[in-house]
Order: C-alpha cells, then sequence, then structure tokens
C-alpha cells in the first residue's frame, strides 16, 4: 500500500498543524511528493521543513475558491500534476447555541463546509488527468455520530461533508476518482491540548482503549483511500476513535 504512493502528487489542506500535518508526514514518510495548505504561508513553510523529504508550504485560504484554485495550479506545476488532495481544512470554536452568532455559524460553515468544496472543486481539474486520483475528506464522529455541547456549528460542517461526498463520489467516479471520508474522534492535537488534562483524562476513560489517538492514527487511514490497493472504495468512511462511539455508557466499560 505504502509503495503506491511513492512519487504521488499530494495536497492537504490544514496541513500546517494537528491531524493535517499528521496527515502530511504520513503521506512524505511514504514517499509521496507533499504540499501543504494553510492560510499562513510561514506556518505552511515551517511545516513542510520539520516534515522534509521535499514536502512544500503554500498559503491558501480555503473559503476563497480563486485562492484554492491558485494554489491546486501551483502544486500541479510544481509536482506534475495531482494525484490526491486531503481536504482537512477544518476549525472548531466553541460556541452554544444560545450565545452563538450568525456570523459564528457562517465562519464554521464557510472553512469546513464550503471550504471542502472549494478544495475538491479546484482540484478537479488536474485529479482527472492522475490514474489513481483519489479525494480524501477529513471529517469526524462529532456530528455524523455523536454530539458535544457548543460545536452544533462544526457538527453541522461535518455531517455535511458526509454528504457532499455521497454525491460528489458518484459524479467523479467516471474519471476514476474515488472520494471517501476519515471520521476522527479524540485525538492529540494542539487544540485538544488546550482544553485541558482533566478533559483528556475524561475523554481517555471513555475510550475501549483507554488512549486518545494520535495525529499518525488519521493520517494512516488517509494513506489508505488514496493507494492503490483502496481504487474500488468510494464514498465509504472510517471511524477511527478506538471504539469511542461503541460502549453505551461509562459502565459498560466498567464491566468489560
Amino acid at each position: 500500500m505504502t509503495s503506491s504512493l511513492k512519487d504521488r502528487s499530494v495536497v492537504v489542506t490544514g496541513g500546517s498543524k494537528g491531524i493535517g500535518k499528521g496527515i502530511a508526514r504520513v503521506f512524505a514518510n511514504a514517499g509521496a511528493k507533499v504540499v501543504i495548505v494553510a492560510r499562513n504561508r510561514d506556518q505552511a513553510a515551517a511545516a513542510a521543513k520539520e516534515i522534509g523529504q521535499g514536502a512544500h508550504g503554500m498559503a491558501g485560504d480555503v473559503t476563497n475558491l480563486r485562492d484554492m484554485e491558485a494554489v491546486a495550479k501551483a502544486a500541479a506545476d510544481r509536482n506534475g500534476g495531482i494525484d490526491v488532495l486531503c481536504a482537512n481544512a477544518g476549525i472548531f470554536p466553541q460556541a452554544k447555541l444560545e450565545e452563538m452568532t450568525s456570523e459564528q455559524w457562517d465562519e464554521v460553515i464557510g472553512t469546513n463546509l464550503k471550504g471542502c468544496f472549494h478544495s475538491v472543486k479546484a482540484c478537479v481539474p488536474y485529479l482527472k488527468s492522475s490514474d489513481q486520483g483519489r479525494v480524501v475528506l477529513t471529517s469526524s464522529i462529532t456530528g455524523p455520530v455523536t454530539g458535544f455541547p457548543g460545536w452544533s456549528h462544526y457538527g453541522a460542517s461535518k455531517s455535511g461533508q458526509l454528504g457532499f461526498m455521497h454525491t460528489a463520489c458518484i459524479e467523479l467516479a467516471k474519471y476514476g476518482i474515488t472520494v471517501n471520508a476519515v471520521m476522527p474522534g479524540n485525538i492529540i492535537t494542539e487544540g485538544l491540548a488546550g482544553l485541558g488534562d482533566d478533559y483528556l483524562k475524561t475523554m481517555a476513560a471513555s475510550i475501549p482503549l483507554k488512549r486518545l489517538g494520535t495525529v499518525e492514527d488519521i493520517g494512516h487511514a488517509a494513506l489508505y483511500f488514496a493507494s492503490k490497493e483502496a481504487g474500488y472504495v468510494t464514498g465509504q468512511t472510517i471511524i477511527v476513535d478506538g471504539g469511542q462511539i461503541l460502549p453505551e455508557s461509562l459502565e459498560a466499560l466498567a464491566q468489560a
């Protein structure tokens, strides 16, 4: 599976930190030519330098279609096309429903859902020319499966990504392009670490594997979807959560 990504051109949005950087690292370790996209050019470049192996950072805002079209062209020019898009960029500012503003809602939907659309639309012309065209979305268990106070906008955006995927995979199948999604549970990232040790311990206690996931756990799932071996898999999801969604309650874990 790893060998089928060697020298493939891969674009990772939101790749300067967190899950995105983990995905970029896994692909780079597999020998892919990785372009990391982030709003901040310096952060994208720093992540690329940290990962090494020829990774390259570019500035791009997923909320702006022209921006993403420019990024896609630059990535294709640099690496001889685009084989894989990992549409990962996303934000998750907490705001409970009664206090949430329309602007906060629009910001999250605009980045997570509309930004996903922009990224895919911009890369499709190049993915069509690949013999291994792949789109991998970073969704979440939050929204499609679970809920958490303060994340109604985030949950809606992540559920929306799956609705987008179900039709996009049909439309793009005629070009041999597959579209799939990874649904992370609680993954250790800079953003999650900011919620505090007590939160992390509580979350780990509710996971059958008794630990939070790593960004590389998500990267390896994305790598499978992008591989040659997954060429007959499209419109599907992989939940990567250590079994978090399975227990009925903490009591179920206590009885295990």
